[in-house]
């Protein structure tokens, strides 16, 4: 890195404190955030606007309809969006207590999931579906309802069927906006359109952010590293020269060897071979072998349920909303994977820690390469 560009990210890093203390929060407030109405088919809750085709049912307001029966995450009710086989998909859209603007970065949070049941019926067989596929969540900015003048965030795809909380950035760069919109989409890009359901709740206020930059440094790609158990965290000094969390003590015991007789619930092991590319979380076919070992292991022990737990260095320091994303789409991608090779999906819970629990010092490079990692934690045993 040039030393411009160094003096360039420390005058940046040194007016940050000041620019949050002198920003106003200015909260922006969602009509209905939690979806609340009376449960019923085809019929957007009250504060929501219908998005979908002019000749296709609205959203649902959930739980009971079409053998929905999951319990909300808030409240009594949630927004049940669908996307079909024949090209058309479900949204919903409101006007926003105040503007978006243009260059101003802003984050919320909402509680999204999938429904392991969705029955009605297939708009091109005719026949009943299960519209079950995993599809994504996207937000648009407008100046109108079910305007779409600039997508301003998309999720991955939505595969976990227990309420999880997604935190989303807004950044608009073409215009300032005064409309919202919420849409389930298919997975990208669309080799054919297929029935998929995302279940929504609990909307937070929107709050405005200071904005970081848009590309931080990356951290170089590391090498598999060894799976093992982590004992109880020891507390450690702060760094003079960096702000960092504190270290936790290293893992002792290789995930390949893990044994029956020596598992314990809240016992955490690191995936030696489970590895990602800088800024990625797609599924290596290096990563396969490791993989596998786990895989081996909860498909021999049914009554086993664990936690994926995804973990970043501080590479990208000081923006912790991309390093908790980063980790959670990671942890996210290891429970996809033993999903669909047929461990139920109720045995496998993930989450992302961001840089917050490093077991090496993020000053060095080898640090770093330790600290980029995926555990498991047992959560529960003998059922």
């Amino acid at each position: 890195m040039s030393f411009e560009r160094k003096l360039s990210w420390l005058i940046w890093v040194l007016a940050l404190p000041l620019a949050v203390a002198g920003q106003k929060e200015q909260l922006i407030h969602f009509s209905n955030p939690s979806f609340e109405d009376i449960p019923k088919a085809g019929e957007a809750p009250n504060g929501w606007y219908d998005c979908g085709k002019a000749d296709e049912t609205p959203p649902d307001v959930q739980p009971g309809q079409f053998s929905v029966t999951k319990t909300p995450s808030h409240g009594n009710t949630y927004l049940g969006l669908v996307v079909r086989d024949n090209e058309t998909w479900e949204g919903v859209a409101q006007r926003l207590s105040r503007p978006l603007e243009r260059d101003q970065c802003y984050e919320f949070s909402m509680d999204i999931c999938r429904s392991e049941l969705y029955l009605s019926t297939s708009k091109l067989t005719g026949k009943e579906a299960n519209y079950v596929t995993p599809a994504k969540l996207r937000v648009y900015g407008g100046n109108g309802y079910c305007s779409k003048l600039e997508l301003l965030y998309e999720t991955a795809v939505v595969t976990n069927s227990r309420w999880l909380s997604h935190t989303f950035r807004l950044h608009p760069k073409n215009g300032n906006y005064s409309f919202i919109l919420f849409e389930a989409y298919y997975k990208t890009p669309v080799l054919f359109p297929y029935n998929g359901n995302i279940l929504v709740d609990n909307a937070s206020p929107i709050k405005q952010i200071v904005c970081g930059p848009e590309k931080m440094p990356e951290a170089k790609t590391s090498p598999p590293l060894a799976v093992t158990s982590k004992a109880p965290p020891t507390s450690s000094k702060k760094s003079k020269t960096e702000t960092q969390p504190k270290k936790q003590d290293p893992p002792k015991t290789t995930a390949a060897s893990i044994e029956r007789k020596t598992v314990r619930k809240g016992r955490s092991y690191r995936l030696e071979k489970v590895y990602f590319d800088t800024n990625k979380y797609d599924i290596t076919e290096e990563s396969e072998e490791g993989l596998n070992e786990l895989y081996l292991f909860l498909l021999n022990n049914p009554d086993v349920t664990v936690e994926i737990g995804g973990h970043t260095n501080n590479a990208m320091w000081p923006d912790s909303a991309f390093a908790n994303q980063l980790s959670t789409n990671r942890a996210k991608a290891v429970a996809h994977w033993l999903v669909t090779k047929g461990i139920d999906s109720n045995r496998v819970q993930f989450k992302g820690y961001g840089w917050t629990k490093p077991i090496e010092p993020n000053i060095t490079e080898e640090g770093r390469r330790k600290n980029q990692r995926v555990e498991i934690t047992i959560l529960n045993m003998n059922g």
